[in-house]
């Protein structure tokens, strides 16, 4: 529960301080966002449980990555995560489950997720700004990964690279399941107006 607190504060600081950034009115950020106003309030007052579209579509129109609304204060130069401290920010109704590790820092960041697929379970992306780079590598089983209605099959020590502004959809194939991980290199430079970021 405390860690839970911790993070919701976090979440709550990082969501005003983008937004005061991006010189946004609360109003503003839910049009732009689609996020209802009263959702956003509770955010800011570390209130609530805002799910994984919410927070992508924070990230889109705030300019940052999903990982930069919950980090806390940097820990030093070396930062090194274990998976099973990050909370699935996707969970599907088979066990599959994706986790947001780490954003790089820089002008050109990139977001680095652990991804566990079971057969059958699919997540469908909606399309993110131009720029958005995703690229996959499974490390055990196979997936099919769907790019503008084209089906490609990326089996274990392959590595498939796409453009993330075209939808998409992850879905785990074969018998075992499919674990990757996933990396979505966003583009340098503040994000412009609309939707997009990663996943």
């Amino acid at each position: 529960m405390a860690e839970t607190a911790a993070a919701l504060r976090a979440l709550a600081q990082n969501v005003k301080a983008a937004r005061a950034r991006a010189g946004l009115s609360l109003d503003e950020l839910s049009r732009r966002a689609q996020v209802s106003k009263g959702a956003l309030v509770g955010l800011e007052k570390a209130q609530g449980n805002p799910n994984f579209s919410t927070l992508i579509r924070l990230a889109d129109t705030l300019g940052v990555s999903v990982s930069a609304l919950m980090e806390g204060a940097p820990e030093g130069r070396v930062r090194v995560v274990d998976a099973g401290a990050v909370t699935p920010l996707w969970a599907g109704e088979r066990g599959s489950e994706a986790r947001l590790m780490l954003t790089t820092s820089g002008p050109a960041p990139a977001e680095i997720w652990r991804w566990r697929l079971e057969p059958g379970e699919e997540y469908p992306s909606h399309p993110h700004q131009a720029g958005v780079v995703e690229t996959v590598s499974v490390t055990a089983g196979c997936m099919t990964l769907t790019v503008d209605g084209a089906e490609h099959t990326v089996e274990a020590g392959q590595t498939a690279t796409f453009d993330g502004d075209k939808a998409h959809t992850y879905r785990g194939a074969g018998e075992a399941t499919c674990h990757l991980i996933m990396t979505v290199h966003l583009p340098a430079g503040p994000v412009s107006g609309g939707p997009a970021a990663a996943v």
